[in-house]
Formats: C-alpha cells, sequence, structure tokens
C-alpha cells in the first residue's frame, strides 16, 4: 500500500516540476489530507496501519517532510462478527500494528478499518466494509531467456531474461489477481577482497493486476510478471524472486487500475489530481472531507522462484573499477579513506598494488550484507530436495 501513496503524492509534483512557471490554484478544501496505508491478509503475522498527512498542493517536499506521521490516534480492525482488535502504535511514529496472538484474518470474513482522533486529527474515518475473498495457489512460476541485440550491426547479442506466472482458481470465486514481489540476488567482487560476496533485496514498485471477470474461467497462462535486464548483475550468479498473489473485490481492482492508468500516462492539472481516485475510507462527521489511501483486505498465497542460469553479455558493474597501479611498497596517501587496494602484488618482481578511488570496488556491503537471508538456498542445494 505504501507504493499507492507514493503515486498518489507525486502525481501533483510531477505534473507541477514540468511547467517553467508553477501554478497553484485556490482551493477550498483542508490542504493537509490524512494518508491512509492499510492492508489486511490471511497470513499469521503483524499487520501495520501507517497514518500521516500529505503536503499542500504545490509545496516542495524534502526527505525529512515528505510524510508527517499522525500519532495518537485510537485504530480498530472490526469484523462481522462483533470482535474488534486494536491496532497499537509503535516505536514508529504514525505506525500502528496488530497483534498476532490477538488478530488474523479469515477469508470469508468481512472487516471495517476505523480511526479516531490523533494529534492534529480531531476526525472519525471508517472503511467501507470489505470481504477477503479467497486466493488460489500460484501454479508455476517459471522464466524464460530475451535475445537483446545492440543496434549496431556488428554488436555481439545480449541476453535478459522474462518471468512468467500461471494460476487458476477452478471454484470461480477469485476474479480479480494483484501481484507483488521481493527480488534478492547474490553478488560477488570480481577482486581478492575481504567483502566480496554479498546479497542484495529489492521490492517491487509498479503496479500487477489482471482480471479474469470477463473470461469464462478464472485462469491465467504465461502472466509476464518481471523482466530481468544485462543492465544489472542480478543474473550474474544466483537470483531469486518471491511473488506474492493477492484476491481483490471489483471495487479494489477498479482503484488499482485507475491507479496504474494514472502513473503509466499522467494527464493535465485539472484531468488527474489524488482527489480523482476514491478510496474506500470516508471521514464520518464529514464526508466532504478527502482520504487518500485504501483499506485491502485480501488473501495471500507466495511461491518462490530460484534463477541460476549463464546468461550472455551481462554487464560488468566493476570494469573501470581500476584508477592506479603503484608500484614498490611506498606509502599509499588516503590509504582506506579515499583510496582502496583491490589486489595486493607485494610478492611480484617488482611489487606492484591495484588500487581504486571506489569504495564500493572492494567493499560489497556498500550495496548489500554479509549476511545470507535465511530463506536462500544454493543451486546443490536446491537439486538436493
Amino acid at each position: 500500500m505504501r507504493k499507492t501513496i507514493k503515486y498518489l503524492l507525486l502525481i501533483p509534483v510531477v505534473i507541477i516540476s514540468g511547467c517553467i512557471t508553477s501554478f497553484v490554484p485556490e482551493i477550498d478544501e483542508d490542504p493537509f489530507l490524512l494518508v491512509v496505508e492499510a492492508m489486511i491478509t490471511d497470513q499469521p503475522e503483524a499487520f501495520e496501519i501507517k497514518l500521516s498527512r500529505s503536503l499542500p498542493l504545490g509545496e516542495k517536499a524534502s526527505p525529512a517532510t515528505r510524510k508527517k506521521p499522525v500519532t495518537g490516534s485510537i485504530v480498530h480492525i472490526h469484523d462481522d462478527l462483533g470482535n474488534s482488535y486494536e491496532a497499537r502504535e509503535s516505536a514508529v511514529m504514525g505506525t500502528y500494528v496488530t497483534d498476532t496472538a490477538e488478530f488474523r484474518a479469515v477469508v470469508g470474513r468481512v472487516y471495517t478499518l476505523s480511526i479516531m482522533g490523533g494529534r492534529d486529527n480531531y476526525h472519525t474515518y471508517e472503511s467501507l466494509p470489505m470481504k477477503m475473498y479467497p486466493v488460489p495457489p500460484i501454479d508455476s512460476l517459471y522464466y524464460e531467456k530475451v535475445l537483446i541485440r545492440e543496434k549496431t550491426p556488428y554488436s555481439s547479442a545480449h541476453e535478459g531474461c522474462n518471468v512468467f506466472l500461471n494460476t487458476e482458481d477452478p471454484s470461480g470465486q477469485c476474479k480479480f489477481f494483484r501481484w507483488d514481489y521481493t527480488e534478492t540476488w547474490k553478488f560477488r567482487l570480481p577482486f581478492p577482497v575481504t567483502n566480496h560476496t554479498c546479497w542484495m533485496s529489492s521490492n517491487s514498485d509498479n503496479i500487477i493486476i489482471k482480471s479474469t471477470s470477463v473470461l469464462s474461467e478464472s485462469r491465467i497462462s504465461g502472466f509476464p510478471l518481471k523482466f530481468i535486464s544485462n543492465q544489472t548483475d542480478r543474473l550474474n550468479v544466483r537470483y531469486s524472486i518471491l511473488v506474492n498473489q493477492y484476491s481483490l473485490n471489483e471495487d479494489e481492482f477498479a482503484f488499482w487500475e485507475k491507479l496504474q492508468n494514472i502513473s503509466q500516462e499522467v494527464g493535465g492539472l485539472y484531468d488527474i489530481t489524488p482527489g480523482t481516485i476514491p478510496g474506500n475510507i470516508i471521514c464520518v462527521d464529514d464526508p466532504s472531507r478527502q482520504v487518500l489511501g485504501y483499506f485491502s483486505v485480501s488473501a495471500k498465497t507466495s511461491r518462490r522462484l530460484y534463477i541460476d542460469d549463464h546468461f550472455r553479455g551481462l554487464i560488468n558493474l566493476y570494469s573501470d573499477c581500476v584508477s592506479d597501479t603503484i608500484f614498490g611498497n611506498r606509502e599509499i596517501p588516503g590509504l582506506y579513506t579515499r583510496v582502496w587496494i583491490i589486489e595486493d602484488r607485494s610478492y611480484e618482481r617488482p611489487p606492484y598494488k591495484l588500487v581504486t578511488e571506489r569504495k564500493f570496488c572492494v567493499d560489497c556491503t556498500t550495496r548489500g550484507t554479509l549476511t545470507k537471508p535465511d530463506f536462500w538456498i544454493e543451486k546443490h542445494e536446491e537439486e538436493n530436495e
């Protein structure tokens, strides 16, 4: 849901920044709109409800002011059996968390989010009742190599790959799907340094949805989920992608679809504003007050794919790492502050050292972590399962 809010808040910024002279229209609405990021699934985990205030239209955001957390609110999740579960504010300002010992959502039940009070927030908000629909498992997750040819006639062929997904709901209960994913890849520095092997992760930042409502059966085959370019080091050693599949109702699918369309092709200032994307949360004591965000209620299933293959023409991110050759054993000015040793050839005759002014060439932790993820398995381990 965090990505949703990012799209919503960036829309007016993108439009305004493209003009030579900024124009901010006068509006009667509250310039500080409540922003709600909330999603619950049927998984046994704690869920976060994040509350913040949007910036006024035309105000420039810095990293420190991009979000104004709303603290001191009373947040509850209610079900259709009359149960109420509190989400308590955590140490992170504006973030309210459910207790796994008290709350776990169940497929088929209907849930409502309520928000009362809070500092700088004197209103009561409530979502529409949201039913949790079942979601089928992901039948298969697979990849296919893609041949990438350069424009010049004498260039060699390069390869990337596409990740595809198959899923089906024979019962026909789930007709609206959404996916997100987390990529994790192992990479190695091509030099004999201490921190040479690390892992790096990245979450999806695009909207991926599909409807089968117009089809005779709820079946999705060969759905293109992710393209992996040869311009990164994701495919150099070993790559993994964890895909999450969510069930949606028709209204939430329409919300994501509108947001997807806007993120792909931004219109004019008066054609597209965050207020034109209605969510499912209203201000109870002042229905005219807008609220940004959506309370998502989805069943969830996941599947992981590993890719351990040879791809031609992958980019070498370390091709220009060597910046100098130091002969002899003389002192190197700025060593370990501005200059790092890539390779120590002191045993050669004459002795020399290869050095770089780029720390990421000698320390993989500038990009990733030395700690292997708990879920990570190597190819030989995967084959023995």
